[in-house]
């Protein structure tokens, strides 16, 4: 049996016993071509399952593709998965496309990532910026009016829209969550690097909550890992000193992981725990997890409409939207203090 293959422009002509350009002027509405032609070709187009290449006409006209780039430090973070619904639920009516790919938060692979995507000329680049990545050689991008929004954390090099959750106040709260449950030894667990904005914002909310109770700043309680083994190791380390935490802070959904899994391996119930992030099936760990949530797919719906606004014309000055964060109670974060 031969391979199939997909139908061709030249498939469509031929199936109606048209020129190849005569085709083309009725898929692109852009040339006369009599009533009963055109209805010959629309049922080719049917019959055949001919689909035209529209990033090559796009190119070839030199108007922009009908997608959306979107760059993502990490696929697998469902985090970001939750962002990227946000968008498309939002851009679908526009009749866009979004596509995605992972910057594994290198600059240098973000910057290829975002190459490919102007070269195929998106409508839209949306970028979650990996930290040391420069950002200046898309102002001629952005001045000749290709909408580019930062998500997550702000950009270095180009003054443009920023999307990004209420870090600092978040973790803030969170903190003081487990304060007033006279917690005075509270670990904070964050992600690498340590010049991550979120990461700067939300050590700076554990900080301030610690000074707006009087508790000095201890840097033994505060640790860092990459992903959620890492977490899981610091977190025994925590649990080893000589005056351990009796609490703990993480600074995000994957900390919050390593730090369930090290608590659960240690059989250590007596330690309250705030995540920055929810977690999947929080609601069902003993004791169940209490969160301070973010609204990723609000922050999706937020670089998508701010994005679509600079699609029709909007030209006021770059602006950030902060997406507040909610304290989630449900257990673990409420875990009183053992008596001194």
């Amino acid at each position: 049996m031969a391979a199939s293959r997909r139908p061709t422009l030249a498939d469509v002509a031929r199936e109606v016993g048209v020129s190849a350009k005569t085709v083309s002027r009725v898929l692109n509405e852009d040339g006369p071509v009599s009533t009963r032609t055109r209805e010959q070709v629309r049922a080719a187009v049917a019959k055949l399952g001919f689909q035209p290449n529209l990033m090559a006409r796009n190119i070839r006209v030199g108007g922009p593709d009908t997608t959306i780039g979107l760059v993502v430090p990490d696929l697998a973070n469902p985090f970001f998965g939750a962002v990227a619904r946000g968008i498309e639920e939002t851009v679908r009516d526009r009749g866009l496309t979004l596509l995605m790919g992972s910057s594994a938060d290198d600059p240098e692979r973000e910057r290829a990532l975002t190459a490919q995507f102007l070269a195929r000329r998106v409508s839209i680049l949306i970028v979650v910026p990996a930290v040391g990545a420069d950002h200046s050689d898309l102002k001629s991008h952005r001045t000749a009016g290709l909408p580019v929004v930062f998500l997550d954390r702000p950009g270095v090099g180009l003054s443009t829209d920023s999307i990004v959750s209420s870090n600092r106040a978040g973790a803030q709260e969170g903190v003081a969550h487990l304060i007033a449950h006279d917690h005075r030894r509270i670990g904070f667990v964050g992600d690498l690097p340590t010049k991550l904005y979120t990461r700067r914002e939300r050590l700076a909310g554990y900080r301030a909550a610690l000074q707006e109770a009087d508790i000095p700043y201890d840097r033994s309680l505060v640790v860092s890992a990459h992903d959620q083994q890492g977490a899981q190791a610091v977190t025994s380390q925590l649990l080893d000193l000589a005056a351990p935490p009796t609490a703990l802070f993480a600074g995000n959904n994957i900390m919050a992981l390593g730090i369930i899994a090290e608590l659960a391996r240690a059989k250590r119930k007596d330690v309250a725990v705030v995540a920055f992030d929810d977690v999947a099936l929080a609601a069902a760990l003993e004791p169940a997890l209490t969160v301070v949530s973010q609204d990723p797919e609000e922050i999706g719906r937020s670089a998508a409409t701010t994005a679509l606004s600079r699609l029709d014309g909007d030209r006021s000055r770059a602006r950030t939207i902060t997406v507040p964060t909610r304290l989630i109670v449900r257990g673990s974060g409420e875990q009183q203090a053992p008596k001194p």
